[in-house]
């Protein structure tokens, strides 16, 4: 979090949180809802896609000061006040740093550790990491699935065709500190907030 933040939460420690102002998503990219409508109830219908944020200094401002609270709802603290987020896939979006090999959150902070993997059943690929949960970003997801193997060296997609159990031990051919062996578990998709401990929409949280 930057100096310049924390001075400000000092200063005004009773500044009310906000909704509906910003979500990210599944692509890693911040999205700004001038209407405030980000977290609209889930009735259905699409979410709003509100306006892209591309002005790097601004991005880089909210990734810097991007966290969670004790209930998993991630937010970006904006000086002294929580701006919460909606997310369309999960707290962090994860890309393979070709440069370093390694795993890369859309913060651009390097994964030191993933301690879990996640695969649900419409194929997207999650890892909880040392700075909390991930969605594997679609584009790299087969190479990611390319760089996981079992501790026997035994290819992800061999393994696959030949467990017939929930989970199994893989670890990826990435940066030297990302390769420790962790488990892969698989499950339903709308159970993957349950077992990775963040919340999408909290709004309804919070209601």
């Amino acid at each position: 979090m930057d100096d310049l933040v924390r001075a400000a939460m000092a200063r005004w420690p009773d500044v009310p949180d906000v909704f509906g102002w910003l979500s990210l998503t599944r692509n890693g990219q911040w999205r700004l809802h001038p209407t405030g409508n980000a977290l609209a109830p889930d009735d259905g219908d699409p979410d709003p896609e509100g306006e892209s944020i591309s002005n790097p200094q601004i991005t880089s401002f909210i990734s810097r000061n991007y966290m969670t609270d004790d209930s998993g709802c991630w937010y970006f603290q904006n000086g002294p006040q929580k701006v919460y987020v909606r997310l369309d896939a999960a707290p962090l979006i994860l890309r393979i740093d070709n440069k370093n090999s390694s795993l890369q959150a859309h913060t651009g902070t390097v994964v030191d550790i993933v301690s879990s993997w996640w695969l649900d059943d419409e194929g997207h690929l999650y890892a909880q990491t040392n700075l909390g949960p991930g969605l594997i970003v679609g584009r790299d997801l087969p190479a990611v699935i390319d760089t996981l193997h079992t501790p026997e060296g035994q290819p992800l997609s061999d393994a696959l065709e030949a467990t017939t159990v929930d989970s199994i031990v893989v670890a990826p051919a990435l940066a030297a500190s990302q390769t420790q062996p962790a488990s892969l578990h698989f499950c339903a998709a709308n159970h993957i907030e349950t077992l990775l401990g963040f919340v999408r929409r909290p709004a309804l949280r919070y209601a």
